[in-house]
């Protein structure tokens, strides 16, 4: 990842800032500044050394495409619970730059493999657990109906009619609708917790103490709660075998239910839950990872569809109430064009 370009007058107003930063922000060494990581967003990540000999992370969100306030809340509010998140240590919420503490370089992509997934993901798990038992309304903004349905529209608009270049007919609409309802009855009949939204293996940080580090929560919501199991599990970026995937599906359960969550009681509705829930998450992936790639330019994200949607079958296929929306990826995969794909 290669540093940005002299002429890049935002990180130059960054380094500024934080060449200027006053007691008690460390002692930093603007010159030490690198990218630390990429985003699919318009927000940068660069590390920073200080005086002291230790590093710290600049975010970088430049308005008017980017808001740190709900970053700066949300880091409250989770930080509250227990929970290992960023601090934030200084901000300019009109520029869109903050400083923030470094929870290190490795992810649970980067650590996990079969010998360490298991305790990774128990700790994820717990981690989970703490801060949905904390959980009230009116904290942050409610994972409705409305948010919910414009997710899923990102399938048709940007899967289907931009990716694969194909319009619905009458027919498949209404199918595709007719499917839409099925999947967001099962979501608003779930209990409602915090949701981080992104709860996944490029966002959880390995530690040595208070595992796993929590990243990119400012898009948090209070909702279905089933949800940020689903992003842990059935994680975009990773796949883990379907008897796994229950084991830990059960030990949330177990786990959740001692905590006083309300989870169904029914370890089958539970998992049946969890698998709807799955189907929302992965056709708003599907269309988020095209319109990244079309809208954005970040082809990146293509070589993961297959993935999501093996997911997306595989789930809506166990369920005859969701048996027509196979029907439908079927008709739209034999009519799509065959893309070759070089990464």
């Amino acid at each position: 990842m290669s540093l940005p370009s002299p002429s890049d007058s935002r990180l130059a107003d960054l380094k500024l800032w934080l060449a200027d930063l006053a007691a008690p922000a460390p002692k930093l060494l603007p010159d030490s500044i690198r990218p630390a990581s990429s985003d699919a967003s318009f927000r940068r990540y660069f590390r920073i050394d200080a005086a002291d000999g230790a590093s710290y992370i600049a975010m970088d969100a430049p308005p008017p495409q980017e808001n740190v306030e709900p970053f700066i809340h949300a880091a409250g509010v989770f930080g509250k619970t227990g929970v290992s998140v960023p601090k934030v240590l200084a901000q300019d919420v009109a520029r869109g730059f903050l400083l923030l503490t470094d929870l290190g370089a490795t992810t649970y992509l980067n650590q996990l493999s079969a010998d360490t997934a298991h305790k990774l993901y128990l700790d994820a798990i717990d981690a989970l657990i703490l801060f949905q038992a904390q959980s009230q309304p009116d904290v942050f903004p409610e994972y409705d109906r409305a948010l919910l349905q414009r997710e899923l529209m990102l399938f048709p608009d940007w899967y289907v009619g931009k990716h694969l270049g194909l319009t619905l007919s009458d027919a498949q609409g209404a199918t595709l609708n007719k499917m839409f309802d099925a999947i967001l009855a099962n979501n608003l009949a779930q209990a409602q917790v915090y949701v981080h939204r992104d709860y996944h293996s490029r966002n959880l940080m390995v530690l040595g103490r208070g595992n796993p580090g929590i990243l990119d929560f400012q898009d948090a919501v209070y909702g279905p709660i089933t949800y940020d199991l689903v992003s842990l599990l059935r994680d975009a970026y990773i796949q883990w075998d379907e008897e796994m995937v229950l084991d830990w599906v059960i030990r949330y359960w177990e786990r959740a239910k001692r905590a006083g969550l309300p989870v169904n009681p029914d370890i089958d509705a539970f998992y049946r839950d969890f698998e709807f829930m799955g189907v929302q998450r992965h056709l708003k992936v599907l269309g988020i990872f095209a319109r990244l790639h079309h809208r954005d330019g970040k082809d990146a994200y293509l070589k993961d569809m297959p993935l999501v949607m093996e997911y997306t079958r595989k789930a809506a296929g166990r369920y005859t109430a969701l048996a027509p929306l196979v029907r439908l990826l079927d008709e739209l995969e034999e009519k799509a064009p065959q893309f070759g794909y070089t990464f």
